[in-house]
């Protein structure tokens, strides 16, 4: 019996921590092979929050935020303290997830180190490189140094070998973020924002995306602020992002509304059981697209552009751009048209069952058991 395979899981943002616990979960369970967790600590409170939920202690916690980041400051970060890590550890594969910073430059890391690279939800892609941004260039910047592709979807599949990815490293898995609410969603939820939406009916809000800063945030505020104007007896929840620049404009533009709350950044626990009651999401967000579907509540997404057009083509997710009047429309269409909500709420959700932590896990230690 050789030497026991060693994993390193990184991950550094909320969303990629949600996503990538149920899978640290499953390789944890397995005694084949040493799993290593590392956190770069992109974001902070928000990170720790989901690492409590799901039970998971991290190996190394680069600690990297600070006020004001930018782009330059996470990559140098990341790459100079993820190498002394890499040094330490000597995994025999490096898992990253998705399309953040974080995972672009652990990716970089481990590859100037010669550790092969697994990507998880790989071959997401709008081929438009200033959307999103910068998240479109690094999944498509991790896909050119991956050993192993994770697919979450055939059509992912699709995008990677047709940019010439061997097909024997790409597997379609579904999407963790499935796995995930297994653990958060739960029947006897309580929480006092259910209390003040008292059975009424709610929309649940996000909107943070970097290229969406602005003019297009501005529109979507407005049609959101004309449509809780028309309907008293509707109600808006909006987890508030830690920008401060978005902060002021949402309090500027929607402050004063009594049907809207604006709330802090939630708990992984409490956003997924609101977002399990809520009667339609509206957001810009990624992760969101996926978990929404698995609800059965109808997504609005505020993008011109999705690297996950399944749920377009399953009617589960409808892009509205960020013009105000279109995303008036379809808010108010969904609001009114039963049939409508109806074709969104039971579109069958296109990413997977709930067990891709598990095939990745399999898959992941059958190849590393196979390699020399």
């Amino acid at each position: 019996m050789g030497k026991m395979k060693r994993i390193l899981i990184t991950f550094g943002t909320r969303p990629e921590a949600i996503k990538m616990c149920p899978l640290v979960l499953e390789l944890k369970r397995r005694s084949d092979v040493q799993t290593i967790v590392c956190v770069s600590g992109q974001h902070r409170e928000m990170l720790h929050q989901v690492l409590d939920v799901f039970g998971v202690k991290p190996d190394y916690d680069l600690s990297i935020m600070k006020p004001k980041q930018t782009l330059y400051d996470v990559t140098i970060n990341v790459l100079q303290k993820f190498r002394k890590v890499l040094a330490a550890e000597r995994p025999d594969v490096v898992l990253v997830h998705g399309d953040t910073t974080t995972t672009f430059a652990a990716a970089l890391s481990a590859f100037y180190e010669q550790i092969p690279v697994g990507h998880v939800e790989a071959g997401l892609r709008t081929y438009d490189i200033a959307s999103p941004f910068p998240e479109e260039f690094n999944r498509q910047a991790v896909g050119v140094v991956a050993r192993f592709h994770f697919a979450p979807t055939l059509r992912a599949k699709r995008n990677l070998l047709a940019e010439g990815k061997d097909p024997a490293t790409v597997y379609v898995t579904g999407n963790t973020a499935i796995d995930a609410l297994e653990t958060t969603v739960r029947p006897n939820f309580t929480h006092e924002v259910l209390d003040w939406v008292a059975g009424d009916r709610f929309l649940l809000v996000t909107a943070h995306r970097r290229e969406n800063q602005g003019e297009p945030m501005e529109q979507m505020f407005h049609a959101l602020r004309r449509v809780l104007v028309e309907r008293p007896q509707l109600k808006a929840v909006y987890p508030l992002h830690m920008n401060p620049d978005i902060r002021a404009m949402a309090n500027e533009k929607l402050g004063d509304l009594s049907n809207l709350r604006m709330v802090p950044p939630m708990d992984v626990l409490d956003f997924h059981n609101l977002m399990a009651r809520s009667t339609l999401v509206l957001t810009d967000s990624g992760g969101i697209q996926e978990e929404a579907p698995a609800l059965g509540i109808p997504v609005l997404v505020m993008r011109n552009t999705t690297e996950r057009p399944e749920g377009v083509e399953a009617g589960t997710l409808r892009l509205v751009g960020t013009q105000e009047e279109a995303i008036y429309e379809a808010i108010t269409t969904l609001l009114d048209d039963p049939e409508a909500y109806q074709a969104m709420s039971q579109a069958s959700n296109p990413y997977g069952d709930g067990t891709a932590s598990r095939q990745i896990a399999h898959i992941l230690i059958e190849q590393l058991h196979e390699e020399p």
